[in-house]
């Protein structure tokens, strides 16, 4: 369509869907379309919707993600009877009337704001049919009460839930200026998400940007909302929180729990399984992201709990070791996932383990005991000297662009395929087959694929070998292409590799270590 045409000509239509595309000449025509039901306008560069949408008196979605530009929603926005859906933008202020659109079954992004005694909140009391709710900027509820309007428990239709406040934290998980949450306002937001507890009938929950030392008293005790039905539960960005909810581990169908960013949070103690029946019956991923203080993890090997965990990542703790616990009575885990973790120094005795990760362990010594393992992703963990009694592996993926020759625990191990990625002057030695000294320690492997970087190009020079094909080997790099004496080359290689390995962000490394797991 050209500028300054209309949507006129299109008066029966019941489905409009834009994205990525300048239509703000069309906006003023929108009211045209009376037989209108779906209308998806997602990251477009409207500034304002046309005054009189209200007369769209058919509309049932509406979808303005991505619309950074608009900032306000028109009051004849309440008329529209028939709304179902609304995903909102960074809207900054909600019409008051809101609680007409009794048709709801899904708001996301509603902003929580104050108008004198006002507040949005309360425009959610009538909305009865609701079933996903995202709600923001918690932060600007001044008073209890005002949440305790919204009448969330009431919502027996409600099944995803989320509550988010703007983060606190920094970048690297820390709280942005120390002491800079007083104590009164963190009594005031526990007041508030206290208020907020969902109906019976909730599937899934995410809290994100909490600042309140305690979580809501509807997660630490199934006495008080039984979350029966609850089955996901993620927590963002915690930053005052000092412990995980006890109540948890009696949720009886809870599978999938995730903590990202909860820098107050030093230790996980017993009460975090509490004594029931079996803690955490139907539990099956855990991800403890991002506790960057947390030190002490206890589970003694006589309480059994998590008999169905199957993947268990930990990322950026203090952690010394992992409990037997874990090892003991998580019997159907499969995955395990270890970033980032300061202390750790040894791994032993996961019988069921089949796929581990490590990455960027710089204490770790020790792995051991691990009878079902198939594969074995290692990145960064420059200590670590023994691997043994992990008869079932098949698949070593292994990244280290500083070591200097390949580590000794290689003859202690016989993987079937094993891909590395080195510095050139190992790969180098690599390719001088039986005739150079690293020959002894991968001649028993089945299939190796090795690769150094240069640049962003991470396999830019190879090494493959088939031990089956008459142990021949296909390289484009000699033994000559690398002198031990060009310092400046190192560097400049010892560089590209950190900016190969790591990337600008968290974001980058999580790929990096995506592409490896997903190797070979």
């Amino acid at each position: 369509m050209k500028p300054g045409d209309s949507l006129i000509m299109f008066s029966s239509l019941r489905t409009l869907h834009i994205e990525f595309a300048n239509v703000v000449s069309l906006v003023e025509s929108l009211h045209q379309l009376k037989h209108l039901r779906y209308l998806k306008l997602v990251n477009t560069y409207i500034s304002v919707l046309p005054g009189n949408i209200g007369k769209m008196k058919l509309l049932q979605f509406l979808d303005l993600h991505g619309c950074e530009n608009l900032v306000n929603l028109p009051g004849s926005i309440v008329k529209l009877g028939q709304l179902r859906l609304l995903e909102l933008p960074s809207i900054s202020v909600i019409p008051r009337g809101f609680h007409t659109l009794t048709n709801m079954r899904k708001l996301n992004w509603f902003r929580a704001h104050m108008d004198g005694e006002w507040c949005s909140l309360d425009e959610l009391e009538s909305l009865s049919q609701l079933r996903f709710l995202t709600l923001y900027e918690l932060e600007n509820v001044s008073a209890a009460s005002c949440a305790a309007n919204a009448r969330l428990g009431d919502k027996k239709h409600l099944i995803r839930l989320s509550l988010f406040c703007t983060s606190r934290l920094e970048n690297d998980g820390l709280i942005k200026e120390k002491g800079c949450i007083p104590e009164e306002e963190q009594r005031r937001i526990e007041k508030v998400f206290n208020e907020l507890s969902p109906p019976p009938s909730i599937d899934n929950i995410i809290i994100g940007g909490y600042f309140g030392k305690q979580l809501p008293t509807w997660m630490m005790s199934a006495s008080m909302v039984p979350l029966n039905n609850l089955t996901y539960i993620m927590f963002v960005d915690l930053a005052c929180c000092t412990q995980l909810p006890d109540g948890l581990c009696q949720l009886p169908n809870l599978q999938f729990f995730k903590v990202d960013r909860a820098p107050c949070i030093r230790r996980v103690g017993a009460e975090f399984l509490q004594v029931a029946a079996t803690p955490f019956p139907r539990l099956n991923e855990m991800y403890l992201l991002g506790m960057v203080q947390w030190e002490e993890w206890e589970w003694e090997e006589q309480v059994q709990a998590m008999p169905r965990l199957e993947k268990l990542m930990l990322r950026k703790c203090k952690l010394r070791h992992i409990p037997t616990g874990v090892a003991t009575n998580a019997r159907a885990l499969k995955e395990l996932f270890l970033q980032d973790i300061q202390h750790l120094n040894y791994l032993d005795g996961f019988p069921t383990v089949v796929e581990l990760t490590m990455l960027r362990i710089p204490d770790m010594e020790r792995i051991t005991n691990l009878p079902n393992l198939q594969k074995l992703t290692i990145t960064d963990c420059p200590k670590l000297k023994v691997l043994e009694s992990m008869p079932g592996l098949d698949r070593l993926i292994l990244q280290d662009y500083v070591m200097e020759e390949l580590p000794e625990y290689m003859r202690d191990i016989k993987p079937r395929h094993l891909q590395l990625f080195c510095r050139i002057w190992l790969l180098s030695s690599l390719a001088a087959g039986q005739s150079g000294p690293e020959w002894d320690k991968l001649s028993h492997v089945e299939h190796v694929k090795a690769y150094a970087c240069d640049g962003n190009n991470p396999r830019k020079w190879y090494v493959l070998y088939t031990r089956r094909d008459n142990c021949k080997l296909d390289s484009n790099i000699s033994s000559s292409t690398v002198f031990e004496g060009d310092t400046m080359a190192a560097e400049e290689e010892r560089q590209a590799a950190a900016a190969v390995a790591s990337g600008p962000g968290d974001g980058n490394k999580e790929q990096e270590a995506y592409r490896l797991q997903t190797a070979i």
